[in-house]
């Protein structure tokens, strides 16, 4: 009788606090090897699946995360994309939503898990999260349902107990262990005494499709974020730049923003020089609805975008993703209207944002 094929994983590690070791003689935090990954968290010999690694030489601390690296991280999965049925990605906190969300729009094509993951203490520490983020983030990626296909095939994000999508994510603590959060969008899975999937909520439209990676970013864009009392001189000297092609503009409530005419004189004049401004709101949950009041339409009529209920991690990377793809700023405006990989909505309503049940929210 035939044997069934074991699950197979891809653990990338990035660097972050997950894949630090105490050094006894210094007590500096200092990078893991496998080897000392499978000593300290022996359960993942249990998880029935075979698991590899690759790690970033030297590990990043995720503050000093840059394109490059993402495109190293699309490299690394490309070239391993036939051989494995899933891929974990150990990553610091800080930027890890900006990486996730970047991979999202990079991969086209996706039909297989890639699930990040990091925690807030070393998995060497006695309190660690990490132990557990990473045993369920594995198990996520090698997790199949009845007809053999993966559970989750999109880049999603597990942390303390919620699996999300990735470009759906926040950093929304720096000290708790739930340090993240998708706001506008339900959670995939929840993990408890057993990991139960939303699987209305999960992206598997790619499922049979050939893998098309991405590896360009564009970093010439920006995010300027306004406030009352914010100045002329802040505005038109970003705004200004020679290399800029896009901006994130955070905006206030549904999609609002002071009518003072200098302001709109200096939007005006960046969209004409080709700069694509794409409005997205300063507030966690809800959404830019650009026709709800005259600040918002006349923003709309000088020819910005809705990044509706985008976080600004998202609008961003698909920014760098679509001037690093060659378009033109007509095309980009295009494609920065829809949803690409499940990262906004089109037409929220109450329907869309309750769908979610109690068990998937915090």
């Amino acid at each position: 009788m035939a044997t069934e094929r074991r699950i197979s994983i891809l653990l990338i590690y990035t660097g972050g606090t997950i894949g630090m070791v105490e050094n006894p003689t210094t007590g500096a935090l200092e990078p893991f090897d496998f080897a000392y990954l499978q000593d300290n968290v022996p359960e993942l010999r249990r998880l029935g699946c075979d698991i590899s690694s690759v790690a970033f030489t030297p590990p990043l601390d995720s503050s000093a995360i840059a394109p490059e690296d993402w495109t190293r991280l699309v490299d690394i999965i490309a070239e391993h994309y036939d051989r494995y049925d899933g891929f974990v990605i150990l990553h610091g906190t800080d930027t890890m939503a900006y990486t996730a969300s970047a991979l999202s729009f990079a991969l086209e094509g996706l039909a297989k898990p890639v699930v990040f993951t990091g925690s807030q203490l070393p998995v060497g520490k006695l309190r660690t999260d990490g132990k557990e983020n990473l045993i369920t983030a594995i198990e996520i990626a090698a997790a199949r349902d009845e007809a053999g296909q993966p559970r989750v095939p999109e880049v999603s994000l597990f942390f303390e107990n919620y699996l999300m999508r990735g470009n759906r994510t926040s950093k929304v603590s720096a000290d708790q262990f739930s340090a993240f959060d998708s706001y506008n969008y339900p959670h995939l899975a929840y993990a408890g005494i057993e990991i139960r999937y939303h699987d209305a909520a999960i992206k598997r439209d790619a499922l049979g499709q050939t893998l098309r990676p991405h590896r360009s970013f564009d970093p010439n864009v920006a995010v300027l974020k306004l406030f009352p009392g914010i100045t002329r001189e802040v505005v038109q000297s970003l705004l200004s730049l020679p290399s800029l092609k896009g901006v994130v503009l955070e905006t206030f409530g549904s999609g609002n923003a002071p009518m003072l005419p200098w302001f709109l004189e200096a939007l005006e004049t960046a969209v004409a020089r080709g700069v694509v401004i794409v409005n997205v709101t300063q507030c966690v949950t809800g959404y830019v609805d650009m026709m709800r009041y005259e600040t918002g339409m006349l923003l709309q009529r000088m020819g910005l975008v809705s990044g509706r209920d985008s976080t600004t991690e998202s609008a961003l990377t698909k920014l760098m993703y679509l001037f690093g793809r060659g378009y033109s700023p007509q095309e980009v405006k295009q494609q920065m209207a829809l949803p690409l990989r499940g990262e906004m909505t089109l037409e929220p309503t109450a329907e869309d944002f309750g769908r979610e049940t109690y068990i998937y929210r915090r």
